[in-house]
């Protein structure tokens, strides 16, 4: 038996933010991050929106990019002293992922973040308060999605929290917000939704209800990606829509090890992370490659490809892939990122243990071809060096 959860209600489309009015509720608390809501005015506009919906306002600001357990721990304890009952979060995945992790410390104080890490292992939520998310960003899509990330700073690693309960109550897409992302930022987040398509639709929980909006996204990320890199609005608002579509097949079908490799390469090295999405385009080409080993994947891969007008190939799909991070200015490789920030001495120290905690990721039992901690190695290898997969 197979289950597809999406949030009860997504308002979409220019304006919709203003669907913050037609919530029920007495307090709510806003998630945000770093700034940029409250420069460019939706701050702001949130606030006097649920204060015209009959609520007090609180809000929680500040969360940094990839949340750390400690910033979700503090949003917990504001929101136990504050006791709202709605949770509005509002900017990048970073907030909304924080927002999540902190709604699950605030209706149940005694559980601990080893408890959450255990997949599909969350208590039953809402019994204090329901969830809003409102994303700036056009790729993580957890404003639809059953996920969040946050990151260890102590121990060097992102975890997947994975269950349906903090999958939100109602999602705003409203692409006025997703105007305001700098230029790399739409590369990063934009290939960032391509591969939670292109994975959703090769795990092996793949379904009928999770492949038409797969498929409907690789397209549309495909055809708006690099229009709305170049700064063409009407793309940059398809390519919201795409992400969340995105999101919905992902948040169902899984994903798997481009994002298993990309959770634990991500925050490893003491030369800087390597951002999510960026981290997503560079694998990706390499692990179909890999994957395409496996039949039914290779059949699947040859059907993305075809729905794109391509040849029906993963060989094919690599091609187009790669030609759309060349356009993106996104880099082949680990080693050329950002300038080569990444030193190759500590990759290849820290490689058998970076490779272990992949395959042990959440991700990875979704993968349409099974992965040894060894073979893990030799593919990120390859992500190092941007050589060729052959085996």
């Amino acid at each position: 038996m197979l289950r597809f959860t999406i949030p009860r209600d997504v308002y979409h489309g220019k304006g919709s933010i203003e669907a913050l009015k037609t919530l029920t509720g007495t307090k709510a608390i806003v998630v945000v991050g770093g700034g940029s809501m409250k420069r460019f005015g939706f701050l702001d506009k949130v606030v006097e929106y649920l204060k015209e919906a009959g609520m007090e306002v609180k809000l929680f600001e500040g969360v940094e990019p990839d949340p750390s357990v400690e910033t979700v721990m503090k949003g917990a304890e504001a929101m136990r002293e504050f006791q709202p009952d709605w949770i509005v979060s509002i900017g990048g995945g970073s907030p909304i992922d924080a927002a999540k992790a902190m709604w699950a410390f605030y209706e149940y104080p005694e559980t601990t973040f080893e408890d959450l890490c255990i997949p599909f292992n969350f208590p039953t939520l809402r019994t204090k308060a329901k969830f809003c998310a409102i994303p700036s960003t056009s790729g993580t899509a957890t404003e639809v999605t059953a996920f969040s990330v946050i990151t260890d700073y102590a121990k060097g690693i992102k975890y997947p929290l994975a269950d349906f309960n903090i999958t939100p109550d109602v999602a705003i897409v409203d692409p006025d917000l997703a105007e305001t992302m700098p230029k790399k930022l739409t590369a990063h987040t934009g290939m960032d939704a391509m591969t939670h398509a292109i994975e959703a639709y090769v795990s092996t929980l793949n379904s009928d209800y999770t492949d038409p909006l797969a498929l409907h996204a690789i397209k549309m990320v495909s055809e708006y990606l690099v229009k709305s890199y170049n700064g063409d609005m009407e793309a940059r608002a398809k390519m919201h829509n795409a992400q969340c579509l995105a999101g919905m097949a992902f948040s169902n079908a899984l994903l798997g090890i481009v994002h298993s490799m990309a959770h634990k390469t991500g925050a490893a090295y003491s030369g800087g992370h390597i951002v999510h999405g960026c981290a997503n385009a560079m694998y990706l080409p390499k692990v179909i490659k890999y994957n395409s080993k496996d039949e039914t994947a290779a059949k699947r891969y040859g059907q993305i490809a075809s729905f794109l007008g391509l040849e029906p190939s993963a060989d094919a799909l690599i091609k187009h892939i790669n030609g759309m991070n060349k356009e993106l200015d996104i880099p082949s490789c680990i080693k050329d990122y950002e300038g080569g920030i990444i030193d190759e001495k500590e990759f290849l120290e820290k490689l058998p243990k970076v490779a272990e905690l992949a395959v042990g990721d959440a991700c990875t039992g979704s993968n349409p071809r099974a992965i040894t901690p060894e073979v893990m190695e030799k593919l990120l290898y390859t992500c190092y060096y941007d050589t060729e997969v052959d085996f």
